[in-house]
């Protein structure tokens, strides 16, 4: 009888050996139920099919049912998902699971299921709109449906909810009904609709270099600067592939998933653009996959995950700030969606396009090695001008709501013009810690190694690691004193403190806060875009691609922390992220002016960005980590170990440790450090260890780490801790 080797969502790195009852046909990649542990179903996915199994045949449990009719997944996807598997040495049912919707992880049918909209009834086409006046909410709604139908899951972008929407229905006035959306072949049809902007020279010639190698892979970092017109180029290149009836995938940083964005690719093509992010239901997620599947998308824009969305025919991979860390999955599998990406795109032979303003040091390494070609944006489009760049020098100064004296006089000179000014303060909350003044108290997460964060307008403190919240304490635990103060500068303090300052100027504060409720990040964008926010408060949000034509003025107020870290990469997050900032500043034919205050004026690393650029900085950093054997030049995985006493995940990865370095696979070239506390070693109530594996060839260390993980379980305390995998990690 014939045996499905089959992958479950469960952490353990095997498949399970289920027969196939007589005439039960699957194949590799199709869903499947079957029985697991006592009285328990789960959905599977078949990994392959053979005739025997490791385990005796009269052992085994047969397959309760198959879901599918045809592969879950499509074969590029399925090939680089079982890539991945090897490369991040992850459980596979947890890889597999991870790349559906979640409805199609439990079982649902991989098909369009019925959409629910709203409609008129005939009274409600009749009634006077008048006798609903004393609801304005409920006329509003009965005044849209009247032009037309509304599908339920727009009612949270529309000026009424649905709670107007139910009272309506219990007037009789309207009513749910449901279709289920048919194939639309947007080919037949396709067009450019859009106003297209004239192309500069580098631009045409970045275009048409990537359409002349269309027909195979082919790897692009384009790297322009801020405001140099990359999505043009994408755009452009869109056109092309969408005028051979293929597809596009273009990915971008979650933060960087903006109305503005979606909105230049809905208005320049005569084609569905469907987008793929956290924050859509999952009936929203798995109708946006199942039209990339069956070619009824033409154009997917999604966050990290989007990459494993099948494709009928994929034309091109777009990965928009390549450099960004959001595309690193830091829980779980600790997948890189820019390096799948590029496997995928070689899978499928399709060119793909990484662009930047501030290139990974990995990526420019890659054009070094001649693994990928560079094309240089060095004009910002229209008539931007370069932004011109000031240091404050912040010792000795009387600061104010964290801003230096001549930064408030340049707020008001701008501010005066016209303009809009930045201030980016990469801390949100309150305060970054609350302090009793008179012992000295400082309020601390008992489940990490971290202070609290004050929120004062919610009155509670939250810890930014474990996010356990507590009220604000009236007095001090310690001492008992009620002088209670906070100690440093968060967005939401400084949004109050420039009141005083700037009495009547409209302020918008745009942070993880401010931001969490469902369409409040596009009402802040289009607040700031009708000119109501003069002066914009943000985090590193406020960073990623956003267009603010009348902004002038760009102050980073806190950089100090940056400068100084013991993580080799933090020179290169704050050079992009300078760059970044620093970008938002004139772009639309105002001149721009930038203001960084620091304490470190003189500081190499400031040096060199303000006068010489991020690449120079860039240069001299791969120089730097080729002498020292860093990353890109060498491969890094680590392992890190938790427990709840601080004693066994020490003791495992020494016990780790001296398993691998007795391994004949290891060299004199592997480089084993630790075991040695991570850098937040606790989180979540567990303390946390690691041990950083280091060795000039990639090929070599995943040798060594398969040949450890066969054996790692003969290790006496392996199963008494958890334990994680990290292959390529951004954070040390």
């Amino acid at each position: 009888m014939p045996v499905a080797h089959v992958a479950l969502p469960v952490p353990l790195p095997r498949t399970f050996d289920y027969l196939l009852p007589e005439g039960m046909d699957v194949k590799a990649g199709y869903r499947v139920r079957v029985p697991f542990g006592k009285q328990q179903e789960r959905v599977g996915i078949v990994v392959s099919v053979s005739d025997k199994s490791e385990l005796p045949i009269d052992d085994l449990k047969a397959v309760i049912e198959v879901l599918d009719s045809e592969p879950v997944f499509s074969t590029s996807v399925w090939r680089l998902l079982l890539w991945a598997v090897d490369y991040y040495h992850h459980p596979i049912g947890d890889v597999l699971f991870h790349a559906l919707p979640i409805l199609l992880r439990q079982g649902k049918p991989a098909s369009n299921t019925p959409m629910w909209y709203w409609f008129a009834t005939e009274e409600g086409r009749a009634v006077d709109l008048n006798s609903l006046k004393r609801s304005a909410k409920q006329q509003q709604a009965l005044a849209a449906l009247r032009q037309g139908k509304i599908w339920r899951n727009q009612v949270a972008d529309l000026e009424f909810n649905d709670a107007a929407l139910q009272a309506l229905r219990k007037k009789g006035l309207c009513d749910l009904a449901s279709e289920t959306p048919g194939f639309s072949d947007w080919r037949t049809h396709y067009a450019v609709c859009g106003d297209r902007l004239r192309l500069n020279t580098e631009q045409a010639t970045a275009v048409g270099a990537i359409h002349s190698a269309s027909d195979s892979f082919s790897a692009w970092l384009l790297a322009g600067v801020t405001g140099s017109g990359k999505t043009e180029v994408y755009l452009s290149v869109l056109e092309n592939v969408l005028a051979q009836g293929k597809q596009a995938l273009v990915m971008v940083p979650e933060i960087g998933l903006t109305p503005q964005t979606i909105a230049r690719f809905r208005e320049r093509f005569n084609a569905p653009v469907e987008v793929l992010h956290s924050g859509l239901n999952d009936s929203e997620r798995l109708s946006a996959w199942l039209k990339a599947k069956n070619g009824e998308a033409a154009i997917v824009i999604g966050t990290r995950s989007s990459l494993f969305t099948p494709f009928k025919n994929l034309g091109v991979i777009v990965i928009d700030e390549e450099h960004d860390s959001s595309y690193k999955q830091q829980e779980g599998w600790r997948y890189h969606a820019r390096d799948l990406a590029v496997y995928r795109a070689h899978s499928e032979q399709i060119p793909i396009i990484l662009g930047s303003a501030t290139p990974a040091l990995e990526t420019l390494c890659n054009v070094r090695q001649k693994k990928y070609r560079m094309l240089r944006l060095t004009r910002r489009a229209g008539n931007a001008r370069p932004a011109i760049q000031h240091v404050l020098d912040l010792k000795g100064q009387h600061i104010q709501a964290g801003l230096a004296p001549a930064l408030i006089t340049r707020m008001r000179q701008h501010l005066q013009a016209d303009n809009q000014v930045i201030l980016f303060l990469n801390r949100r909350g309150f305060a970054p810690a609350l302090l009793c003044h008179d012992c000295g108290w400082i309020a601390e997460c008992p489940r990490c190694d971290h202070y609290y964060t004050l929120h004062q307008a919610q009155h509670h403190l939250r810890c930014h690691h474990c996010d356990s919240q507590r009220p604000v304490p009236r007095q001090c635990p310690s001492c008992g004193s009620t002088h209670m103060v906070p100690v440093g500068l968060g967005t939401e303090q400084l949004e109050q403190a420039l009141v005083p300052f700037f009495p009547g100027v409209p302020i918008s504060r745009i942070d993880r806060d401010t931001t969490s409720r469902k369409g409040a990040l596009e009402q802040h964008l289009a607040e700031v875009h009708r000119g109501g926010a003069r002066i914009l408060i943000g985090t590193q949000m406020l960073a990623k691609g956003h267009h603010f034509p009348d902004v002038t003025l760009v102050a980073l107020l806190d950089v100090d922390g940056a400068l100084f870290s013991a993580d080799f990469r933090s020179a290169e997050r704050f050079a992009q992220l300078y760059t970044q900032v620093s970008g938002r500043a004139g772009r639309a034919g105002k001149q721009g002016e930038v203001v960084l205050q620091t304490h470190h004026p003189e500081h190499p690393l400031l040096q060199t960005l303000l006068y010489k650029g991020y690449d120079t900085f860039a240069e001299q950093a791969l120089a730097e980590r080729q002498t020292m054997q860093l990353p890109p030049w060498t491969s890094h995985v680590i392992v890190r170990a938790e427990d709840h006493n601080n004693q066994l995940a020490p003791v495992f990865l020494q016990q780790l440790r001296n398993l691998i370095q007795a391994s004949p696979l290891a060299d004199d070239k592997l480089w084993v450090l630790g075991p040695v506390p991570a850098l937040a070693a606790k989180r979540g109530g567990r303390y946390r260890w690691q041990i950083l594996l280091q060795h000039p060839s990639r090929i070599r260390l995943q040798h060594i780490v398969s040949g450890t993980l066969a054996l790692i379980n003969t290790l006496p305390d392996a199963r008494k801790v958890k334990w994680v995998l990290d292959v390529d990690p951004i954070e040390g």
